[in-house]
């Protein structure tokens, strides 16, 4: 029993491994003209950082996950007037007011 069961997961393995694999005698190296393009899914360290700031700051408060809003929560909790500020004008409002700017 054991004999066939490692008999049928060398059989799984070597389908796997064959299956993504072009027929070694239809391959060709490809030259620089026919090679893939990929600029498009690469992008410069400095565009990146540009691009992450932008959205970074063009996030609006209401943007904030439930999980970001319960750390919010939290901090604002420590502090009796940040709490019951949070009771009348809501979380981000306290929280601005109390410790500036939201950190995420």
């Amino acid at each position: 029993m054991k004999s066939l069961t490692v008999l049928i997961f060398c059989c799984l393995m070597t389908v796997c491994l064959s299956a993504g694999l072009p027929d070694s005698s239809d391959t060709k190296p490809l030259s620089a003209a026919e090679s893939p393009n990929h600029e498009g899914v690469f992008v410069k360290r400095d565009v990146a950082s540009i691009i992450m700031r932008q959205k970074r700051a063009g996030t609006a408060p209401g943007d904030l996950t439930p999980f970001q809003l319960e750390s919010l929560r939290e901090v604002c909790e420590t502090n009796v007037a940040c709490e019951h500020m949070m009771d009348t004008s809501g979380i981000i409002a306290a929280y601005k007011t109390y410790y500036g700017p939201i950190p995420f």
